[in-house]
């Protein structure tokens, strides 16, 4: 290791198209007032941005198209180019394809080329791995920039045939809950304009002996003809509920110890970012008494993998100024991974 400092120097995002809200994906589904009263007071997100039309059924962004913006994007803010890029690592759980990997095609499309790239697979945790491998390859001194991206695009995984009516709660909630999106970020060893200084990040797999929380099924012809009733996705939100608020209280401790900051000095909180409900009472139960919280889902809707760039993306437009400290959260529930990272503004 070499004893520098990491710094993101940049952060950007990519939503498709205009927001939906409760209102609208009630019309869309044959549901009453009811239902988006029960949305609003259970889940607390009011709109999504989803890569598909929920009239023709046709998708309209792929995750590569969104994550080619987002990174056009972050680079641009950092004032570099493809050519100073030296590692791209993309985040996610839903790949356009098994092969060829998507942050191949993301790279190639940016023109990108002659570099390491990863692709990590994951929950919403899969934006902080990406950015810990980031890291990891910066510290190593084997290389200057790299380029982090992150995104879902899981609007492909519904039905829109559905009757919401008649759907389990574990099928239904994954409707209302979820959005699409991809997010970037450039980190890399010396600060720029704007930047902020990796005080801390850690990722750790929590799920021995524990039941997933979420399952996001990868279909051929094969396991659809065997199983042809298992669900595409479903959700634990129970489990969640119970978890994911003690985890964040342990990925809190374990930021401040490691950054030497008491609760006093953290000045943005980016908290766990499941539902606008969720998130509200999370940030509640970790008491940071002078922090301002930079949440998104309420508008955004869970993006996955996008959510941790679409949060530090306002974070560093103008709130994460010289020496102001932040902290970020991120659980992933399918096996349990909590991860986090301390920030500091140069």
């Amino acid at each position: 290791m070499t004893g520098r400092d990491v710094h993101i120097l940049s952060a950007a995002s990519a939503l498709p198209g205009p927001a939906v809200d409760n209102a609208a994906l009630a019309r869309r589904f044959g549901m009453d007032p009811l239902w988006e009263q029960w949305v609003e007071a259970f889940i607390g997100t009011r709109s999504r941005h989803l890569a598909l039309d929920l009239e023709s059924g046709r998708l309209t962004s792929s995750l590569a198209d969104l994550a080619e913006l987002a990174g056009r994007r972050a680079l641009d803010a950092a004032g570099l180019t493809a050519s100073d890029v030296d590692a791209v690592v993309l985040g996610t759980a839903t790949p356009d394809r098994l092969m060829p990997a998507t942050v191949n095609i993301v790279a190639d499309r940016l023109g990108i080329d002659q570099v390491r790239s990863f692709q990590l697979q994951s929950g919403c945790s899969g934006a902080v791995q990406a950015l810990d491998v980031a890291r990891q390859i910066l510290l190593s001194g084997d290389g200057r920039r790299v380029l982090v991206l992150g995104g879902d695009v899981i609007a492909r995984f519904y039905d829109l045939t559905v009757d919401l009516k008649k759907t389990a709660p574990a099928e239904l909630v994954n409707y209302v809950l979820f959005g699409d999106a991809a997010g970037a970020a450039v980190l890399g060893v010396e600060p720029g304009p704007g930047s902020a200084r990796v005080r801390g990040l850690f990722t750790r797999l929590v799920g021995l002996g524990r039941e997933p929380g979420a399952v996001l099924e990868w279909f051929g012809p094969a396991d659809r003809d065997r199983d042809p009733d298992r669900p595409a996705a479903t959700e634990d939100y129970k489990a969640i509920e119970e978890h994911v608020p003690v985890l964040a209280e342990e990925v809190l401790a374990e930021l401040l110890a490691g950054a030497g900051w008491q609760p006093h000095d953290v000045d943005l909180l980016l908290p766990p970012q499941l539902s606008g409900r969720m998130t509200s009472l999370i940030s509640k139960r970790l008491a940071l008494p002078a922090a301002e919280d930079v949440s998104v889902v309420d508008e955004a809707g869970n993006s996955g993998n996008a959510i941790v760039f679409l949060q530090l993306e306002r974070a560093l437009a103008g709130r994460l100024g010289p020496g102001r400290r932040a902290v970020g959260i991120s659980i992933e529930s399918s096996k349990w991974i909590k991860s986090g990272f301390a920030l500091e503004g140069n």
